[in-house]
């Protein structure tokens, strides 16, 4: 029995997200059937995390174990061969059997595409979010260092994202290990947030980008935006931005 150790990239666009879900496509799904099709053998696959519908990932990882014999390098180019053109096995590597993609992962580097403009380019409208023009750059790199360190995030949490009742669960806190905004001026005017920290509750970086879109719009102040991640409540936070900007850059081991 071997643990194989797969990178993955995809594109979210049409899929419920990565976890396996009744009467809708997800990748955790595509990807085990591929598998079992490949192997001839029973499978789970177990992700780093889950990604929600519609958000993209260029470095998710997952194992599964099994009894095939095939060679790495077959697996990849056998998967990649029976998987939509959206979905990618970057690469896979034989592991420790007692490897798991989701409890041996120390943190995920996240980042946020977006452009700041009126009219959205067609080609970017399924990787980037549009938000309208004037936008501060400056006044929302003045909240990023709030973020970083440990603390609770309660005032970024969706509703039902953590397991209150089971054990050791540490509630919204969270260490983020740097946040960073970069702009892109040469052919189109795109922004990124770029953000990194040891795990992230659900909806979090979506929900810190929507009012960080408020602090550039000029609805908040950076002093607001203080408030907010003191206040641990979510009411006084900022829309959820769309999934489409959204893509998990990395894993971290």
């Amino acid at each position: 029995m071997r643990n194989i150790k797969l990178v993955l990239a995809y594109d979210g666009t049409g899929y419920a997200g990565w976890q396996r879900q009744s009467g809708q496509p997800s990748i955790q799904q595509t990807l085990e059937e591929a598998i079992v099709r490949l192997t001839q053998g029973p499978v789970l696959l177990h992700g780093a995390g889950r990604t929600d519908a519609g958000v993209h990932a260029e470095g998710m990882v997952a194992n599964f174990q099994t009894e095939a014999s095939i060679p790495l390098l077959g697996l990849v180019k056998g998967l990649n061969s029976m998987l939509p053109e959206a979905i990618r096995v970057l690469s896979a590597e034989k592991v420790a059997n007692d490897f798991h993609a989701r409890y041996n992962a120390t943190g995920k580097v996240y980042t946020y595409t977006f452009m700041a403009t009126e009219i959205m380019p067609p080609c970017l409208r399924l990787y980037a979010a549009q938000v309208r023009d004037p936008f501060a750059c400056d006044a929302v790199r003045l909240c990023l260092p709030m973020l970083v360190g440990t603390h609770d995030f309660s005032s970024f949490e969706a509703v039902g994202s953590r397991d209150l009742s089971r054990a050791g669960c540490r509630g919204a806190v969270r260490t983020i290990f740097a946040a960073s905004l970069a702009e892109q001026e040469e052919a189109m005017p795109v922004c990124r947030l770029i953000i990194s920290g040891d795990g992230f509750l659900r909806h979090m970086v979506r929900n810190i980008v929507g009012t960080l879109f408020a602090v550039g719009r000029g609805r908040l102040t950076p002093l607001d935006f203080q408030e907010i991640v003191a206040a641990r409540d979510r009411s006084l936070a900022g829309p959820t931005a769309p999934a489409k900007g959204l893509t998990l850059k990395r894993v971290l081991y």
